[in-house]
């Protein structure tokens, strides 16, 4: 059986990785990409050879300019859309940026034109509802000491709105 027989019918979801950064109060860092109309998170796609945590390592390095150390998965969610297909979104922990750190992000790609920190609070307001329910799972789950596996930013089960 050749790898295109092997591959029909079974999936090959698109693979995304990002990391939720923190300040000292315990708000979320959110970028201003300059393509989108709402607030996102550092982060972009899988390449091929590449791990979920070399992606999320290089597109902070590419999007912020800055290299902190990214700490253990937070979520991971099945979140497919009808423009993209099948996705699966990783989410590490950057832990706390400290006043140093962000004063050396450099917007070199022409990608993001702002970051700023939010309170988790105020995430459903300056983003989609999917990507604020993974956030703030995500934060949950840094609280707890835990990972969690979600669907559409939710738990298995829970009725969400895409």
């Amino acid at each position: 059986m050749d790898r295109s027989e092997f591959l029909a019918g079974k999936a090959t979801p698109l693979l995304a990785a990002g990391a939720l950064f923190f300040d000292e109060a315990g708000h979320v860092l959110l970028v201003e990409p300059t393509y989108k109309d709402y607030r996102d998170i550092p982060g972009g796609y899988v390449e091929q050879g590449e791990s979920p945590l070399q992606t999320c390592v290089r597109e902070v390095r590419e999007e912020l300019d800055i290299a902190p150390p990214i700490g253990r998965l937070l979520a991971m969610d099945w979140a497919p859309s009808e423009a993209e297909g099948d996705k699966i979104l990783y989410l590490f922990d950057g832990g706390v940026l400290d006043q140093a750190t962000l004063n050396r992000v450099v917007f070199k790609d022409g990608e993001i034109r702002a970051v700023a920190f939010h309170p988790v609070s105020e995430i459903a307001k300056l983003t989609i509802p999917r990507l604020a329910r993974r956030i703030e799972q995500a934060v949950q789950a840094r609280q707890r000491g835990d990972t969690v596996y979600l669907e559409h930013g939710a738990f298995p089960g829970v009725d969400s709105t895409q």
